[in-house]
C-alpha cells in the first residue's frame, strides 16, 4: 500500500485535491477527523485532557468535552499549546497507525493522509511514502475564503499560525501548484496520480476511476 500525506494551508484547494484523490481509488483518512475522535467522549485522551486542563471541561452528563473553553486555556500561551500538543499527538498518530493498517489490511492502493499542520505531525511524517503539498498564491486563498464567508482579519490570523507555502516545499516530495482555475488543479492530481500508478507505485488503474 502507498502511503500519501497530502498537505496544504488555509483556502489553498488541499480538500478538492483529497477529494479527487479519493475518488481516483485512495482511502482519504482526514487528521483533522482523527484528532476529533481521539477527544470523543469516554477516550483515554480526553481523560488525560480534562486532567490537565480541568475536569470542568467534561459535560457531567454525556462526558462530552466543551472544546471551545478547552481552547481557551490551552491556547492562552505557547507553553498551554505544547502540553496539550503533548496529549494529543500519541493518540492521534496510534489511531492513524490503525486506520493505516484496516486499510493495508483491505487491500488498498493508496491511503491519503490529509493533514491541516505538516510542522505539528511529529513522528507520523515517517509512516508516509510519500509527502504532497498543494501551494497556492495568498491573495487568491484569501479571497476564496472570503468568498466562503470567512473575513479577511480572521484568514490572515489563521494563516499566520500555519506553515508557509516555503516550509511545505522545503518538506515535500512533490508539489501541485494550485495557481489556476478548478480544471489546472484537478489536472495536476489527476496527472500526480497517473505517474504513480505507471511507476507501480499505486497498483491500479492509471487512469483512476472514471
Amino acid at each position: 500500500m502507498y502511503k500519501v500525506i497530502l498537505a496544504g494551508g488555509i483556502a489553498s484547494g488541499k480538500s478538492t485535491a483529497a477529494a479527487e484523490l479519493e475518488r481516483l481509488g485512495a482511502r482519504r483518512i482526514d487528521l483533522d477527523q482523527v484528532s476529533r475522535d481521539v477527544l470523543a467522549p469516554g477516550t483515554a485522551c480526553t481523560a488525560e485532557v480534562a486532567a490537565a486542563f480541568g475536569a470542568d471541561l467534561l459535560d457531567e452528563k454525556s462526558g462530552r468535552l466543551d472544546r471551545a473553553l478547552l481552547a481557551s486555556r490551552a491556547f492562552a500561551s505557547a507553553e498551554a499549546t505544547a502540553r496539550l500538543e503533548a496529549i494529543e499527538l500519541p493518540h492521534i498518530t496510534r489511531e492513524l497507525e490503525r486506520r493505516l493498517a484496516a486499510a493495508e489490511a483491505d487491500d488498498v492502493a493508496c491511503a491519503l493522509v490529509e493533514v491541516p499542520l505538516l510542522d505539528r505531525l511529529g513522528d507520523a511524517h515517517a509512516l508516509a511514502d510519500e509527502v504532497l503539498v498543494v501551494t497556492c498564491p495568498t491573495d487568491a486563498r484569501r479571497e476564496r475564503a472570503r468568498d466562503r464567508g470567512m473575513a479577511p482579519a480572521d484568514f490572515d490570523q489563521r494563516l499566520e499560525h500555519q506553515p508557509s507555502d516555503d516550509y511545505l516545499r522545503a518538506h515535500a516530495d512533490a508539489e501541485i501548484a494550485n495557481d489556476g482555475d478548478l480544471a489546472h488543479l484537478l489536472d495536476q492530481v489527476r496527472a500526480w496520480w497517473a505517474d504513480r500508478t505507471a511507476k507501480q507505485l499505486i497498483k491500479g488503474d492509471p487512469h483512476g476511476q472514471r
